[in-house]
Formats: structure tokens, C-alpha cells, sequence
């Protein structure tokens, strides 16, 4: 593991003015690079209360497992149900996971649900030790996005429906699940009026769920999760949180135990040279319902991820040829988080996926020396401004760095918000 470290302060604050100020303003982080599992790609998708880390990596053989962290920061492998392939979707403060994993079972109707690319049925799992399917909808496949700290998980299962709207190689219907808290039960959570599928992304610690719904003709699982309507649902019941202007895509990515919710959706208008779908992200609340929360500096579109209690939010922020930086917005400012490490870091931070209410960062870094993709915990510190030696690119006027075109590629993949990707602001 490599460490890099920020300057450490000499003024040390009284205790309680330090937590009325924690976040008022910006930190720097120190950057923590988890590495891979033998392969050239890892990320971090979940981050909880411990700064304990889950996400996944591949292995010298191309296959993806996911992983728990352990200290000071090892990668433990947590393996499969069987099959080639597995996944994090989310952690909790019992080192609960919610993930998707393949079996040995090969999918009788060619899907490929979880993007994996291989004929395999996949399934939503949980691990707590030992990784245990959980039950699908009466269809073949599911995926477990998140868990809450009640053991409570989101995501996705099919049902038994063949609906021929599908884009192949979709067959079947899928629907929203809330699986638990206790031992197999399954509650699918109905799309919104008119709408006949739908995901979920997300939920809190209330058993308040977020996603998006809409038809299986245009509600995409591979190699993107997309739909039309962003969905919260509240006791069993969806609420549609609306759109900044667009009509094509709405999902909601994440919703802390306040009720706040973070995601994105296209806007109204279209740009010449591009395919018409410009993308923002949005925080949505009961009280001022779905607000634009911009991009940093010019950049096409930004890609929200997860939303912790003291309103931040993470993501990513990408350009119109798809080169993307993690960002944090916290009061109302979108920061490009590179500009908050050490001008010499060796990693690039692409995007963030996991936050908790400490201010830590999980997600996906460029490892500039290799070109490797590599898991990241971005620790939070003191305000760069008192530093004198930290010498930041500008966070308004900077662009990002143009990253190599497999590594876009791969970023598209990976981007969480259902994997809703970089390949929204391609060019024609």
C-alpha cells in the first residue's frame, strides 16, 4: 500500500469549535491506494462508519471478485457463488455486503444481466462470512446494489414475465427489490404509473429506497443502467422526484437518513455535435424538491454517487470526450477533488462512489506511472488554504485529465448510478 500524505496542521482547534466548522469549509485528504488483486484494475465502491472499504478488482486471470478491506488495508477476496464473476454493491457497519455474483448455472435465456459478459446466471448476494444468494422474483438473475445497517438490501431482480419490448438481450421483466431484514424475505417495490420495470440503487438506515423506473424498452441494465423517471420509494410506494428538463434519463443514486436525495438526469436542452443527452446531477429534498448541483468549472456533465448525512455529495464530473474527475460538493460548491491532494500525487481520482459521515472517499483512481486503475480512501484532513505548501490545481478553471481511451472506456463501465457512464457525453 501506499500512503500519501497532506501537510498536517500546527494549530490545533478546541474540540468544539473544530466539529462546528468540520464541514464549513473544504479539506485536504490524505490519499490511500488500495492497489489491485494481481490484475490492473481495482475500485472502491463502499466506505462505512470504520472507514473499512468494499469494492471489487480483477485478478491475474481477468476475472472480477469483489473485496472487504481489512487493517491496515489488506484486500480480502470474498470470491463467488460458483461462477467466474463477482461484485460490490455496498457495505454497512457490521461488515455486512451486498453483492452480485455469478453462479456455475448457465442463464437458460443467453441474458446478460450483470454485465459480466459470460453466460452465467447472477444472482444478489449477501456476505457476512460466507456469501448467501438471496431469491429472485421467480426470474433468473438479480443484483444487490446496497445494504443498510439493518441488513436491509436494494436492488434488482427479475420476475417470470418474457416481455418482448426488451432491448436484447433483456428477456424478462425486472423490478425493484427490497430484500430483509430478516432471512428470505423479498419485497418487490412497483415502478411508477405507467411503467413497467425499475431498479433500485440505494437506500438509508429509515428503509428508504431510490432508483428509477420505467419500461423494459427503455430501461437499460447493460452495459449501462438507465431510465426515464427517478424514483423514491417510501413504505413500499413510489414518488417521482421529477427531472431537470430532460425526458430520456432520471435515476436516483443515493438518499441519506434525512430524506436527502442525490442523482442525475438529462437536461432540457441539446448541444449541437452531441447526442442530445447532457446529463447534471441533482439533490432532491421534500422541502425544495430537485435542484441542479451543477458541474465543476465547464465540464459537459456530472455523475452523482452517494449523499451522506451532513448533505456532501461525490461523483463524477466528466467532459464532453468522457475524461472524468471525482468531485465533492458540499455548501452549494462542486470541487474537483484532485485539487485538494498534493500537486505530486501519483494518483488521478476519477470518480467517487462511497462517503460516509466522516467526510471519507472511496472510489477509482488512475495510477499515473502505470496506467493502472486502482482503488482509493481519500481521508479528509484541514483546509488547504492555511498550507503553504500545498500548491492545488484550480478547481473552476482546470479540465480534467485526458485519460487513456481504455480507461474511459472502463470508467464508463464502472460508474456507478446504476453504471451510468461516461458514454452519455460522447461525441457523434
Amino acid at each position: 500500500m501506499k500512503t500519501i500524505f497532506t501537510t498536517i496542521f500546527t494549530t490545533i482547534f478546541a474540540s468544539g469549535l473544530f466539529a462546528g466548522l468540520a464541514f464549513a469549509q473544504t479539506p485536504s485528504y490524505t490519499v490511500t491506494d488500495l492497489g489491485p488483486m494481481g490484475g490492473t484494475f481495482g475500485s472502491a465502491y463502499g466506505i462505512n462508519y470504520e472507514g473499512r472499504v468494499a469494492g471489487a478488482a480483477n485478478l491475474p486471470n481477468g476475472n472480477t471478485h469483489a473485496f472487504l478491506s481489512g487493517f491496515p488495508g489488506d484486500i480480502f477476496d470474498v470470491g463467488t457463488l460458483g461462477g467466474p464473476n463477482s461484485n460490490e454493491g455496498g457495505l454497512n457497519a457490521s461488515y455486512q455486503m451486498a453483492i452480485f455474483a455469478e453462479t456455475s448455472k448457465k442463464d437458460p435465456l443467453g441474458e446478460n444481466f450483470c454485465g459480466f459478459g459470460t453466460p452465467y446466471i447472477c444472482l444478489a448476494a449477501i456476505w457476512n462470512g460466507v456469501m448467501t444468494p438471496l431469491p429472485t422474483l421467480g426470474g433468473n438473475n438479480g443484483i444487490a446494489f446496497a445494504i443498510n445497517d439493518r441488513g436491509q438490501v436494494a436492488g434488482i431482480a427479475e420476475n417470470s414475465a418474457k416481455d418482448p419490448s426488451c432491448v436484447a438481450p433483456q428477456v424478462l421483466d425486472f423490478e425493484a427489490v427490497l430484500w430483509g431484514p430478516n432471512p428470505g424475505q423479498v419485497q418487490a417495490l412497483p415502478p411508477l404509473s405507467g411503467d413497467t420495470v425499475g431498479f433500485a440503487l440505494w437506500l438509508n438506515n429509515n428503509g428508504q429506497v431510490v432508483g428509477s423506473s420505467g419500461t423494459c424498452a427503455n430501461t437499460v441494465l447493460v452495459p449501462l443502467a438507465v431510465g426515464p423517471h427517478a424514483v423514491l420509494w417510501e413504505n413500499g410506494s413510489p414518488i417521482a422526484l421529477g427531472s431537470l428538463g430532460g425526458t430520456m434519463i432520471a435515476a436516483a443514486a443515493g438518499i441519506n437518513d434525512l430524506g436527502e436525495v442525490d442523482g442525475a438526469t438529462d437536461l432540457a436542452s441539446e448541444i449541437p455535435g452531441f447526442p442530445g443527452v447532457q446529463v447534471h446531477g441533482f439533490l432532491w429534498t421534500k422541502a425544495t424538491g430537485i435542484v441542479d448541483i451543477g458541474t465543476v468549472g465547464t465540464d459537459f456533465s456530472s455523475l452523482p454517487t452517494s449523499i451522506n448525512n451532513n448533505g456532501q455529495i461525490v461523483g463524477s464530473s466528466c467532459d464532453n470526450m468522457g475524461n472524468c474527475r471525482a468531485f465533492l460538493w458540499q455548501n452549494k460548491v462542486m470541487t474537483d477533488l484532485n485539487a485538494l491532494l498534493p500537486a505530486n500525487s501519483p494518483l488521478y481520482l476519477m470518480s467517487a462512489f462511497g462517503l460516509n459521515d466522516a467526510g471519507e472517499i472511496a472510489g477509482m483512481a488512475l495510477e499515473t506511472s502505470t496506467g493502472e486503475v486502482h482503488a482509493f480512501v481519500a481521508t479528509p484532513g484541514q483546509s488547504p488554504a492555511a498550507s503553504k505548501d500545498f500548491s492545488p490545481v484550480s478547481p473552476v478553471t482546470a479540465k480534467p485529465m485526458a485519460l487513456p481511451e481504455n480507461v474511459r472506456k472502463l470508467l464508463g463501465q464502472r460508474l456507478r448510478l446504476g453504471r451510468l457512464g461516461t458514454q452519455l457525453a460522447q461525441p457523434r
